[in-house]
């Protein structure tokens, strides 16, 4: 009964996270669809992006809160129910308002995701499993940004760019039907009460909390500038040519999602999560300065990029880990949520600051940036290791029953 709860709990998020992921690409797929629909630049496209971004930065923390009162479960269903719905009316309805109202509606709908899978993987895990099951999500989300640009290509191809947006925007509220199909539980206050293990609600603006948001913030600026600038600096900079760019940035990504899995099993093996985080990112520092300074062979440079991508990934469990174990007994989803706004801060600054860098014609400093984000996320991996403020780990076992 114990196996069927978890695996019937992990599948479900694992699909939402698939979902969620899925749809963070699905604009920006299509923006020579809707630049030629709607006749307006990308500067007013990339608004659409940006206000995407705010919603979902300012909404996350309170979502959570929300998550942790009235029930994870509802709240992601109706997250996945909102998103798509959002897309399905831009395309019955495209004009540029309705874009921006869309943008909107998929950030709210995007800053459930965080709070409440890990409130529900949280509560009904196995703690012995609990970094493979983390992996395992975030592995999840990686493959439904990775597979978005083919389906929604496809999508174009077959039903047009109006039908793309309505087919991908149908994917949540059948995802969400698949969800309610298969069982999965619920994680709020009122369950505890009811099992028994209520607490007083206490709050998440906790120093161990404040400085995870930094972390989780210092840990998107560190990967946004080599994911979203890295081929440009390195054919402005370097003299690599576009295919071998994008060759190595693929490297990077991909073996990111493997690094993520990776990590799941070495997070399953250690308290110390703080201090697998910091030895990881050490050495990524090393690899990205190393990038940074020297010309390197493609071959050389491929791997560089391939081992910086996986030691990121491998860190991801840990780095939830910090978070469950900092989090006060029965607030996951507002201590998720409150952190995950570094990574809507990072996505936010990360642009400006590249952006700008570039704009100045300094490409290497595009890694001697990540490389300096890098160095100030060890550090502060290194103060963020902290031992769980509920009860014993091996209570939480008792809770997959459900």
């Amino acid at each position: 009964m114990k196996a069927d709860t978890s695996l019937r709990t992990l599948t479900g998020i694992s699909v939402a996270h698939w979902v969620s992921h899925f749809h963070l690409f699905v604009l920006p797929m299509l923006f020579p669809f809707l630049k030629a629909q709607l006749g307006v630049g990308y500067i007013e496209l990339g608004f659409a992006l940006t206000v995407f971004g705010m919603v979902s930065g300012l909404t996350q923390a309170p979502i959570g809160y929300l998550a942790d009162h009235i029930g994870a479960r509802k709240v992601l269903l109706i997250g996945l129910t909102l998103g798509g719905l959002a897309l399905i009316l831009l395309g019955l309805h495209l004009s540029y308002t309705s874009l921006i109202m869309c943008a909107a509606l998929l950030g709210l709908a995007n800053s459930v995701y965080h709070p409440c899978d890990y409130a529900i993987l949280s509560a009904h895990m196995d703690v012995r499993r609990m970094g493979r099951a983390f992996s395992i999500h975030t592995f999840a989300g990686f493959l439904g940004g990775a597979v978005a640009p083919a389906i929604m290509l496809a999508l174009v191809a077959t039903v047009g760019g109006l039908g793309a947006l309505m087919v991908a925007g149908a994917i949540g509220p059948l995802a969400a039907v698949v969800m309610i199909a298969i069982g999965f539980p619920d994680a709020s206050a009122a369950d505890r009460k009811a099992t028994g293990t209520h607490t007083p609600q206490q709050s998440v603006l906790t120093p161990a909390i404040m400085m995870l948001t930094i972390f989780f913030m210092l840990l998107g600026l560190s990967n946004a500038g080599i994911s979203n600038f890295g081929v440009v600096a390195l054919m402005s900079g370097y003299g690599v040519d576009l295919a071998t760019a994008n060759f190595a940035l693929t490297a990077f990504l991909g073996a990111s999602a493997a690094g993520v899995l990776a990590g799941g099993f070495l997070a399953d093996r250690t308290r110390r999560h703080g201090q697998v985080a910091a030895a990881c990112f050490a050495i990524n520092a090393a690899i990205v300065f190393i990038i940074a300074m020297v010309a390197l062979p493609s071959l050389l440079l491929t791997m560089a990029m391939a081992s910086a991508g996986f030691l990121g990934g491998v860190i991801a469990p840990s780095r939830d880990m910090l978070v469950r174990n900092a989090a006060p007994p029965g607030a996951a989803g507002r201590a998720f949520g409150m952190v995950s706004t570094g990574f809507n801060f990072s996505g936010i600054l990360a642009p400006l600051l590249f952006g700008w860098i570039m704009d100045r014609n300094l490409p290497h400093w595009v890694f001697g940036a990540s490389v300096a984000f890098m160095v100030l996320t060890v550090l502060l991996a290194l103060v963020t290791d902290r031992k769980p403020q509920g009860a014993p780990d091996v209570s939480d076992s008792r809770l997959m029953h459900s």
